[in-house]
């Protein structure tokens, strides 16, 4: 079981504090996850605040990875959960840390699951928001709703962890397309669509929430991305066309 905890990452979004970093390390290496991801840190990682608190799990600092930006972090997974305590109209089908290992048995066997937290102050950006299929949230009470990251991933890592080997939930068959083949798709579908005058120019990302939401809950494969992409193209070519004939027009 042990091996298909490896395919869980942990994805720390511009992470502030060193002793942060070396916590969320060492628990970690408690529940048997080794794969951590930095994006942006604010920090140097492998300095003595995150040594001194990760303990003997340095190991898994020094094989962490460092990347420029969350999509490139998420490039390889084929599902991804960020962690919130924002509730807004394009926020909905929330999990819980017990109900962590449910949803993503079916796929951890076919590749990397990203587990994504935010920056201690702010957390996750609505555009970072954007990258994840679905968002975890941890009841708190309200006079202070907000966890100290290392204990917010370790209440996320021992769920997942302990759900993982209790679980009896049988694999898919279902392969999920990975991030990097979403975003792609995502970005064809936001020039196709100003293109054809779908999106307000001035504010395009405000309907492709919705999308993004639509086609996160659908957990799409392969296939299912070719063949959206695909109908992007055909309304690419007829538009193309359209303007081809009213250029002649005009001449």
């Amino acid at each position: 079981m042990n091996d298909l905890l490896s395919n869980y990452a942990v994805v720390l979004v511009a992470p502030q504090g060193g002793l942060n970093v070396g916590s969320v390390a060492r628990v970690m290496a408690n529940f048997g996850f080794s794969d951590l991801r930095l994006v942006t840190p604010v920090i140097n990682h492998l300095g003595d605040d995150a040594r001194r608190m990760a303990v003997k799990a340095s190991s898994i600092l020094e094989a962490a990875s460092v990347f420029p930006d969350l999509t490139s972090a998420l490039a390889d997974c084929q599902l991804a959960l960020g962690t919130t305590r924002r509730f807004g109209k394009y926020r909905e089908n929330f999990l819980h840390p017990g109900d962590i290992p449910e949803f993503t048995s079916p796929h951890i066997k076919h590749g990397s699951i990203a587990l994504v937290f935010g920056r201690e102050d702010s957390g996750l950006l609505t555009e970072e928001l954007d990258l994840c299929q679905r968002f975890i949230t941890i009841p708190t009470k309200d006079e202070l709703p907000s966890m100290n990251l290392a204990q917010a991933v370790s209440l996320c890592l021992y769920e997942t962890a302990k759900g993982t080997f209790d679980s009896e939930v049988e694999p898919t068959q279902n392969q999920l397309a990975s991030g990097e083949m979403l975003e792609s798709m995502y970005q064809h579908m936001r020039k196709t669509l100003l293109s054809i005058d779908y999106l307000h120019p001035q504010n395009p990302d405000h309907i492709l929430h919705a999308f993004r939401r639509i086609f996160g809950r659908a957990l799409l494969n392969d296939r299912e991305v070719r063949i959206v992409r695909g109908m992007f193209r055909q309304i690419d070519w007829v538009e193309s066309g359209r303007k081809s004939r009213i250029e002649s027009e005009k001449s």
